[in-house]
């Protein structure tokens, strides 16, 4: 038991070094050096939020609401106004390729649904029909996959649905955040050339409303960090329930 005492009186000792010191509550003198340096550390600390916000912020503006780009193993519904014949539903191969009546192969990945319909209606009017309304709906998302990483419960690459998917639906299927976990979550996007594009989000600031739940795209990398003052405080309650626990078996 004694050994317990003084190693709660020792953790004690820590934590009150570690925490700020302080000779009385009383206001210091407005033009003393301590006020001062109080009235410097709130300036800063208030720059520090806005420029986090407006971090925050321009990261949010950087994710355009693109249109889904089809891929290999997406299913397809393709039809043409008042020409059933016409009409197909169809998987995309792994090349990339689709194959239609009259048109035979179409290359499909990489565009969107939008682009694909101009694509036949312009091959169709060319030998075949004189102004076909081609229609193209993305009846399955197969092609699309996020890695999801860090401090989640289950971490690994996951399928999302097209441009559907936001960044916290992405770490439910994960499981969710673990307690060490940082509020801050990074993507990792690809961008021009091949190069990761970093963008940050705070979740508990998605959660509460303040910014815009972020839209997953193919390929993003998500990455969960580890919150270390958590872990510190986690490490130190640990250590002294241990050394309680020893002192009362002794």
């Amino acid at each position: 038991m004694k050994l317990a005492v003084l190693a709660l009186a020792l953790v004690l000792s820590a934590c009150g070094a570690l925490g700020p010191r302080q000779a009385d509550n009383s206001p210091p003198e407005p033009d003393s050096p301590l006020a001062r340096q109080s009235a410097t550390t709130a300036a800063a600390g208030k720059t520090a939020q806005t420029s986090h916000a407006s971090a925050v912020k321009a990261a949010a503006a950087e994710l355009p609401d693109e249109e889904y780009r089809i891929g290999p193993s997406d299913l397809l519904e393709i039809s043409v106004f008042q020409v059933k014949e016409l009409d197909r539903t169809v998987r995309v191969n792994s090349r990339g390729l689709i194959s239609l009546p009259l048109l035979g192969a179409v290359n499909a990945a990489g565009m969107s649904a939008t682009e694909l319909e101009d694509q036949i209606a312009a091959r169709l009017k060319k030998d075949y029909l004189q102004n076909p309304q081609v229609s193209v709906f993305i009846k399955e998302f197969t092609s699309q996959r996020v890695t999801i990483e860090g401090q989640v419960e289950k971490a690994g690459i996951y399928p999302i649905a097209g441009n559907t998917t936001t960044l916290l639906q992405a770490l439910a299927i994960a499981g969710g955040v673990k307690e060490l976990a940082e509020d801050s979550v990074s993507i990792f996007r690809l961008a021009d050339a091949g190069k990761r594009q970093l963008l940050e989000f705070n979740i508990e600031r998605i959660r509460a409303g303040a910014v815009v739940d972020p839209t997953l795209k193919n390929n993003d990398i998500v990455v969960v960090g580890k919150d270390e003052s958590r872990s510190f405080v986690k490490n130190l309650t640990d250590t002294l329930r241990g050394f309680i626990g020893f002192g009362t078996i002794r």
